[in-house]
């Protein structure tokens, strides 16, 4: 199976433009079968402009999805697009920053809401209360968030729940956010003998810069491809998972 991450610099709250871009990227991805986005690409890392514009929350059946779901059916693929998402329970008037995985016959397969909400973003977002799980062509797969990814039980609860691959829709900015992207993800792949795919911001998102590298390490944390640090693009890996 090939696995693909991509990174790009996500227009804020323009939803159509990012939309856009992502569909270009699952076409070109080359054979992969699963493309996983960064933290909030749909929108843009942009807590106040979400806050403020309950219009930016994208709900699973979105029509504004679309040029993605066309794009997974055109090439086969599944894709984890994430962004601000109506919060699942009623009379909750915040949203959650969820993951949609989206299948290579354009359904929504699953759902995943970031469980451990990083500083400021408790003032906005809600957080989920499950763990993310999708089988695809018979390969098992667990889901995470950027700072989920720093609390070692979702790791080990995938291991136990039998996933194989861990893909992780994040943001790390330049400075600290280098040595934490290089630190806690091949570390999740060799406690837990886990593959780890990690898409990350490029460029300008929000208050940070991202730093690019977006990549895939092997079971014993073996950095396996990466992608580059200030341009957008693709990094795939081809991997043998049961």
């Amino acid at each position: 199976m090939t696995l693909a991450a991509a990174q790009f610099s996500a227009v804020p709250g323009d939803i159509g433009a990012n939309v856009r871009t992502m569909a270009g990227m699952v076409r070109a991805a080359e054979g992969a079968q699963v493309v996983v986005f960064p933290e909030l690409a749909l929108t843009g890392y942009e807590p106040e402009l979400i806050a403020r514009d309950p219009s930016l929350w994208i709900g699973a059946d979105d029509a504004r999805l679309a040029a993605v779901r066309d794009a997974c059916r055109a090439v086969g693929a599944a894709a984890v697009v994430n962004g601000p998402a109506p919060a699942v329970g009623s009379g909750e008037r915040r949203p959650a920053i969820t993951s949609y995985v989206i299948g290579p016959d354009g359904t929504t397969l699953t759902r995943y809401d970031k469980q451990h909400l990083y500083e400021t973003e408790r003032d906005v977002f809600v957080a989920g209360t499950g763990d993310g799980r999708f089988t695809l062509d018979g390969h098992r797969f667990a889901l995470a968030t950027c700072f989920d990814n720093h609390f070692p039980e979702l790791g080990g609860r995938a291991v136990a729940d039998g996933r194989r691959v861990y893909l992780a829709s994040s943001l790390y900015g330049t400075g600290d956010g280098v040595r934490e992207r290089a630190t806690v993800y091949p570390a999740i792949a060799r406690r837990n003998g886990l593959y780890v795919v990690l898409a990350n911001h490029v460029g300008p998102a929000g208050p940070w810069t991202g730093c690019g590298r977006s990549a895939v390490w092997g079971p014993d944390g073996a950095l396996l491809a990466e992608a580059d640090a200030t341009a957008p693009g693709l990094v795939r890996a081809r991997i043998g998972v049961g």
